[in-house]
């Protein structure tokens, strides 16, 4: 693969570029959105929000759907804290659905010190003690607010997960703490299944076949029911890209509690992923390894012992997806001053699991600017135009940016909300990007204050 960099003109007044090596064409092949045209400069500069709340290009404009501290449609309490991973599905005639709807399904990765915890709910509580949880809102055709109710209650530090083929959202928590740690009454670190219609509902027991760690986000394997996951740990040694064997593949609501096999990934040769600097870089006879303790019941996972030939980590590894006949995971960035073996300023990796191949795709900085678009990639998700969208999760200013199947970053949208001082602003990061079924509307939240947005406008199809 020829290596390119690229770096993107600047957006007016808000400036906006990002340097890159790689072909980000080789994120789109075989994808069903990359039949879309996508445009090939994206959208145009950024307009400044009168209002200070989020910038847009000309012709697109916003909608609040929701704010932490409001109170909850359903009257179960406030709309909790750390707005995060969010999937929107199609609303099915029937069973309660207006035709037409969007059900959105939100995480709040709260911690025990957040703010606004999910309340609890009965029938919907894991862990009466623990703040974190999903929240679900039901939307029209115009975005207006139909349901706003609990999820599921009682998790921790829910951050990403994922849908599931038949219609469920997967969320993960982005933790390890056992019960009697922290204040807690039950062990974390778990997948569970949250459902929003009356013939799906949400399951208040772990997924605990597929691991007990500090999960970030999963993806399915279409054609076999394969599950993969990344690993986001906070401290060396970092995470494992695992993928899970289930007993039922594809069976259906419920199917995952049949259990199945947890494996890591191993790259023979390559301990640290960081290491890998060159785009097109390619592995071939990528091993998976059974976990020995899919529990962690006295080892966390990346800890255990996975033979002489050891594992394969990988620093804040979070956004993962599924396209053509490959998965795609996302490492945000590597720091040597964490413990890293190198630096970078975020990857995009594929593995294309019938050649057992490993391929570096894309690296970002790190001579990126810091108020630039570009540094620390995290959610990801595909759009109607063919191309990415991807949330930033950094320092400085915060965007979504999309990525074209034509190789061009652009920026679509930057928070303008200041957390922080005059002197000394701050905005949260972005998280959850999704778009509505009929690819009309882009939503997405902003983490803090917690803000979720339906974006509409001129989209390319």
């Amino acid at each position: 693969m020829t290596t390119r960099r690229q770096v993107l003109a600047r957006s007016g007044a808000l400036g906006a570029g990002i340097a890159f090596s790689g072909a980000l064409s080789e994120l789109f092949t075989g994808t069903a959105a990359a039949q879309g045209t996508g445009g090939r400069s994206g959208y145009g500069p950024l307009v400044p929000d009168p209002k200070g709340v989020l910038d847009l290009p000309k012709g697109f404009k916003y909608k609040i759907l929701s704010r932490e501290a409001d109170e909850l449609r359903s009257g179960e309490g406030k709309v909790p804290s750390n707005f995060d991973g969010m999937a929107a599905f199609a609303a099915a005639n029937g069973h309660g659905d207006r035709h037409g709807s969007t059900w959105l399904v939100r995480n709040h990765e709260n911690r025990m010190d957040a703010e606004h915890g999910v309340p609890t709910v009965d029938g919907l509580t894991y862990d009466p003690e623990a703040l974190g949880g999903c929240t679900v809102l039901e939307v029209d055709r115009r975005n207006e607010v139909l349901q706003e109710r609990v999820g599921i209650a009682g998790t921790s530090t829910n951050c990403a997960g994922g849908p599931s083929p038949w219609d469920t959202w997967l969320t993960c928590e982005e933790t390890e703490f056992k019960a009697g740690e922290e204040g807690y009454a039950k062990d974390h670190g778990f997948i569970f299944e949250v459902g929003f219609r009356h013939d799906r509902p949400t399951s208040t027991e772990p997924l605990s076949a597929m691991g007990r760690f500090q999960h970030e986000a999963i993806a399915f394997d279409p054609r076999n029911g394969v599950v993969y996951e990344t690993e986001d740990a906070f401290e060396k040694p970092f995470g494992l890209f695992y993928r899970f064997l289930p007993e039922k593949p594809l069976g259906g609501y419920g199917s995952l509690h049949a259990g199945g096999t947890l494996q890591a990934m191993r790259v023979p040769g390559v301990p640290d992923l960081s290491v890998v600097q060159e785009p097109g870089t390619s592995f071939e006879g990528i091993e998976w390894v059974d976990v020995p303790d899919p529990l962690a019941k006295e080892t966390a996972i990346r800890f255990q012992d996975f033979g002489k030939d050891g594992i394969t980590h990988a620093q804040k590894l979070e956004g993962c997806y599924w396209g053509g006949k490959s998965v795609y995971f996302v490492s945000s960035f590597a720091k040597t001053a964490d413990g890293s073996k190198a630096d970078h300023y975020g990857q995009v990796w594929r593995y294309d699991p019938k050649h057992k191949k490993l391929t570096l795709v894309v690296i970002f900085g790190p001579d990126s600017d810091l108020d630039m678009p570009g540094e620390e990639p995290d959610n990801i998700c595909l759009a109607p135009s063919g191309g990415l969208m991807v949330c930033e999760d950094g320092e400085g200013a915060q965007h979504v940016y999309g990525l074209t199947k034509h190789g061009s970053v652009y920026p679509m949208a930057r928070n303008r909300q200041n957390t922080g001082s005059e002197d000394e602003p701050a905005w949260g990061e972005f998280a959850g990007v999704t778009f509505s079924p009929d690819g009309r509307t882009m939503y997405v939240n902003c983490y803090d204050p917690g803000t979720t947005f339906a974006v509409t406008g001129p989209w390319k199809h």
